[in-house]
């Protein structure tokens, strides 16, 4: 009787583990897009139309060419660090020099590759869940993650505007 009441109990917890999804936000840990439609991600909108002082300093229109409007991101990115895009980095000064103000240490991504992979090691599960193959990536990394509620709001008591961030509820 008691060994019935033990395979039931096992059973039970097998269905009501096989009922779950597996992991708690996977799609975290794919950021490629699964589904047939447009990448919200990579639409970027166009810069604004503006008027130069001399219509003759404008380009001569090109079918399937770029114009003034194009995003060009990676440009904008070089520029706000203090590069000139087109440079390259090995070649460009003034972005090497402002990445490299604090010292640079030579070999980091083997040294964050192997940090990272010892971390990993340390927090690996428990025996069941290596058995079972579980993912305890955000069990692991959850003591570094930021809690982004309660960093919306310290900043938001700052004053610091944060437009990107929804609107404050009327409580907040």
């Amino acid at each position: 009787m008691q060994a019935a009441r033990v395979i039931l109990a096992v059973t039970c917890a097998a269905m009501l583990a096989a009922c779950g999804n597996g992991s708690d936000t996977p799609e975290l840990m794919n950021i490629r897009s699964s589904t047939a439609g447009p990448d919200e991600f990579g639409i970027l909108p166009p810069k604004p139309l503006e008027l130069p002082q001399d219509l003759a300093q404008l380009p001569e229109p090109t079918p399937g060419g770029t114009n003034r409007t194009d995003p060009t991101p990676e440009a904008d990115a070089i520029i706000a660090l203090g590069g000139r895009p087109g440079a390259g980095a090995g070649l460009d000064g003034g972005i090497v020099n402002h990445v490299s103000r604090y010292g640079v240490a030579s070999g980091i991504r083997q040294t964050l590759a192997s940090e990272d992979l010892e971390w990993r090691r340390d927090n690996n599960g428990r025996i069941l869940e290596r058995l079972f193959n579980v993912n305890v990536y955000y069990r692991a990394y959850e003591e570094q993650s930021l809690d982004q509620h309660a960093e919306l709001w310290r900043w938001r008591q700052r004053g610091v505007r944060t437009p990107s961030a929804p609107p404050p509820q009327d409580g907040e």
